[in-house]
């Protein structure tokens, strides 16, 4: 493809990247859903074009856009994650080995966590994002509790403190999500550059465990220290689900229809929310003790010779 055509493919996905913004803040309120897949289009044309459509795209989008915030939030990651994903290297046999889903999770994790330290240093500390966050949430409180009801402001002192890390993760999921779709849509029509990753070959560093430990240790000091410790639990929870995830993908691996226990928790998990808490800790044991190595790898089947 050409410099013109690089050019046209970036300026297209910027566009359709930014058109649920435009829409909402003109004052649209059926195109707010759309904003959540505004970095789709971003993703299909960075892992089909490459990092050259990627960086374009921080162009296109930034002049339609002209909004900071959508720049940092959905095209300079998405950049950052599309050069990690397309990173490979010669294995053995002369097999590329592409950058493993592991440690993909890891930047995502890393670019969570930078979005906290920004927000304290944009903000100026964790009392005035806890004020930001009370006087967004106002409304909302308005209209479920009295102002005399008992509670009504230690609830939203909590809230204060942790919405940051929920809006964090909720953007983790958003990404995770559009990546994996802008990677499935790509495959389907043979214009990945990359083989889809498998999540059950997804191990996170052992390191994760200390840093959650760490970010627990930090709660017990209070001020910024428990700010910060709280929210990193948060942020925390999606790599950890991740990784749980990938050891219920590997135990599924050894049954001869591996769909059908895979299925019947992805819909506990969508119905009640709750196994996602079992599935975390999985994810905690499996990063601390490695347990995927005592889970025997599926037997081959044979196959019948009829000679």
């Amino acid at each position: 493809m050409g410099r013109f055509g690089v050019a046209g493919v970036a300026a297209l996905c910027g566009a359709l990247a930014a058109g649920p913004y435009l829409a909402a803040l003109s004052g649209t309120p059926g195109w707010l859903i759309f904003t959540y897949f505004s970095q789709l289009p971003l993703f299909i044309g960075g892992l089909w074009g490459g990092v050259t459509v990627a960086s374009l795209m921080l162009l296109a989008a930034s002049n339609i856009m002209a909004v900071t915030i959508f720049v940092a939030s959905n095209v300079a990651p998405v950049i950052v994650l599309v050069r990690q994903a397309l990173l490979a290297r010669a294995g053995a046999a002369g097999a590329v080995e592409w950058y493993p889903p592991g440690l993909l999770t890891v930047w995502l994790t890393g670019l969570g966590l930078a979005a906290i330290v920004a927000a304290l240093l944009l903000l100026g500390g964790p009392e005035e994002i806890r004020a930001a966050m009370r006087e967004m949430l106002a409304p909302a409180l308005d209209r479920l509790f009295d102002e005399r009801t008992p509670g009504r402001d230690e609830l939203a002192d909590l809230l204060g403190v942790i919405m940051p890390g929920i809006v964090v993760a909720s953007w983790m999921v958003m990404t995770l999500t559009n990546g994996c779709l802008a990677q499935g849509v790509l495959t389907r029509f043979g214009a990945s550059w990359r083989p889809s990753p498998t999540l059950a070959a997804l191990e996170l560093p052992a390191w994760f465990s200390a840093l959650l430990l760490l970010a627990a240790t930090t709660t017990l000091l209070g001020g910024i220290m428990r700010f910060v410790g709280v929210n990193v639990i948060i942020i925390l929870t999606v790599p950890f689900c991740l990784a749980g995830l990938a050891v219920l993908h590997a135990i599924a691996s050894r049954f001869p229809r591996p769909a059908v226990p895979l299925v019947g928790v992805y819909v506990l998990a969508g119905l009640f929310a709750w196994p996602l808490l079992l599935v975390m800790v999985v994810g905690l044991l499996d990063t601390s003790f490695g347990l995927r190595r005592y889970i025997r790898p599926p037997r081959l089947l044979e196959k019948k010779n009829d000679g």
